[in-house]
């Protein structure tokens, strides 16, 4: 996905992060029934708890299980997950580093809302270092990885058959992460998953439809041509 495609709903973040509050704010209890339901206890990985538990809680921001606006307690996340409080506490310092939740006087952690200025901000710098990615993967790219761009691709556009958002998101996300690999700078990748997460909560704001989909493909497609030319000049 481009970093412009989500912010044609830039302008009307408030109203529809008010939608999202209503539609998904009743699905919340006070003790998080909803969120995160399908992972409620920790699976033994080598991640951390507190790891997990942030990964649980980002996921559940960004697709709007826990809306805008949203009080966490670290006691109701301690319970959620089964583990002490200090964990909870961790997750949710390294959710404020990259500014999912905020701490307010008297009112706890909460989510935070979506701000127009801020997505600005983040398609500014998304932007900037895929636009560098694409530059670099024009230069040079793993013969390995370069086999499965196509594979990804063919699955992109078998999700936007079946108008499939989800599952076309994950395969997106594939892409561009093995775009970056491909070029070696995975480095500047996970700076980019630093900060989509805040264009993330407009996608799920803003479902793309079939069309939309497609035409991303058709970006896709046109970056790994305009790789292939790149490249027999360069070797020629």
């Amino acid at each position: 996905m481009t970093a412009a495609q989500p912010f044609r709903a830039v302008v009307h973040a408030s109203a529809l992060e008010s939608r999202a509050t209503v539609q998904y704010g009743s699905l919340l209890s006070p003790s998080m029934k909803s969120a995160t339901a399908s992972a409620s206890r920790l699976q033994p990985t080598s991640d951390s708890a507190a790891q997990q538990i942030e990964q649980a809680l980002r996921r559940a921001i960004v697709t709007l299980e826990l809306p805008p606006g949203k009080s966490l307690s670290e006691n109701e996340v301690a319970l959620r997950y089964g583990v002490s409080r200090q964990p909870a506490r961790e997750a949710m310092i390294a959710l404020a580093k990259i500014g999912l939740v905020r701490v307010l006087p008297q009112r706890g952690t909460v989510v935070v809302k979506i701000s127009a200025r801020q997505m600005m901000q983040v398609r500014f710098a998304r932007e900037a270092l895929e636009t560098a990615i694409v530059r670099r993967a024009c230069e040079r790219f793993d013969p390995l990885i370069r086999s499965s761009i196509g594979p990804m691709i063919t699955a992109q556009r078998r999700a936007a058959r079946d108008n499939d958002h989800a599952v076309f998101q994950e395969h997106d996300e594939r892409f561009h992460a093995a775009l970056a690999a491909g070029a070696d700078a995975e480095l500047a990748w996970q700076t980019v998953i630093g900060i989509k997460c805040h264009m993330d909560r407009v996608c799920h704001l803003t479902l793309l439809d079939r069309t939309s989909m497609l035409r991303i493909i058709t970006q896709h497609e046109a970056t790994r041509t305009q790789r292939r030319r790149t490249r027999r000049c360069v070797t020629t």
